[in-house]
């Protein structure tokens, strides 16, 4: 699948952020999307804006229904799928004690339920065309930090699920690929900086590499790139992919207490703020 022309892609989350960026990629590679969002007015009009090969379709990754009609209307209308993008997701920025408990069942439900439901609708189609799934994942699968338990619990789950899928469906011939970012500059980490000032004291703590902001067009290149050679890993940046096989280091006991030692001030200011962002996506 290195060349684009004529592959059809379905988006979640496509509206805005890494999803409109790369669904505009792929658009000028000859590719043509299935752009899906719970937001209809802004999928309506991405889709308006990349013209004949963007067909656009309003639903709710939380249910099943609404992705399986989703797919039912890309098939009808470009004739079949070749690759999903299970890109949709949302966050927070809470401590595990402050964090409203229904900010923390809306990110599972959107970032793990939405998932399964986005693949399991698709699943059929990608069969028949021995496709393609990317799921979206992140660095913050790799390596656990303060204030996003709900977060990363649910990239870490989604991490899991692909690498189940990928020993599933193999012998169908469909590939399964993760993709891993750090911080990237999308509406998600923006409402964070902005709502949450313990949020930008979190990054300055970070060595200088992690606390780095990619932006949106870096990371949509990457995805473009990854979907086009039907990747087993997208890392963004690249050096994230290191993280991969430092995890079991980065979870021993001595790196963990010194991660603790460093967070109690943090976490500290974190539960003092009252104005706790709640989930935005990303």
């Amino acid at each position: 699948m290195g060349k684009l022309d004529g592959t059809v892609v379905l988006i979640t989350g496509a509206a805005g952020g890494i999803g409109a960026a790369t669904a505009r990629r792929l658009v000028r590679r000859g590719a043509r999307v299935v752009l899906v969002d719970l937001d209809d007015a802004a999928v309506a009009a991405l889709a308006a804006e990349l013209g004949p090969g963007a067909l656009a379709v309003a639903a709710d990754v939380r249910e099943l229904a609404p992705l399986e009609d989703a797919v039912a209307q890309g098939i009808a209308h470009f004739g079949g799928l070749d690759v999903v993008l299970a890109n949709a997701g949302v966050g927070t920025f809470a401590s595990v004690l402050t964090i409203d408990p229904q900010d923390f069942r809306r990110i599972i439900d959107i970032n793990i339920t939405g998932v399964f439901h986005t693949v399991r609708a698709a699943l059929p189609a990608l069969i028949e065309r021995r496709g393609h799934v990317l799921v979206v994942s992140s660095l913050a699968a790799y390596a656990s930090g303060p204030g996003i338990a709900a977060y990363g619990a649910s990239k870490a789950g989604v991490e899991h699920f692909a690498h189940a899928l990928r020993a599933e469906v193999a012998h169908h011939g469909v590939t399964v690929g993760t993709a891993h970012m750090s911080w990237i500059d999308t509406p998600m980490v923006r409402e964070g900086q902005r709502q949450v000032r313990s949020f930008d004291r979190m990054l300055e703590q970070l060595p200088r590499p992690l606390s780095t902001i990619t932006s949106v067009d870096t990371c949509a290149d990457a995805f473009v790139a990854g979907i086009a050679a039907r990747r087993r890993h997208v890392d963004v940046p690249r050096w994230v992919g290191l993280l991969r096989w430092l995890k079991p280091l980065l979870h021993t006991a001595p790196v963990q207490r010194r991660a603790a030692e460093h967070a109690a001030e943090l976490v500290a200011e974190m539960e003092r703020e009252s104005d706790v962002a709640s989930p935005t996506g990303g």
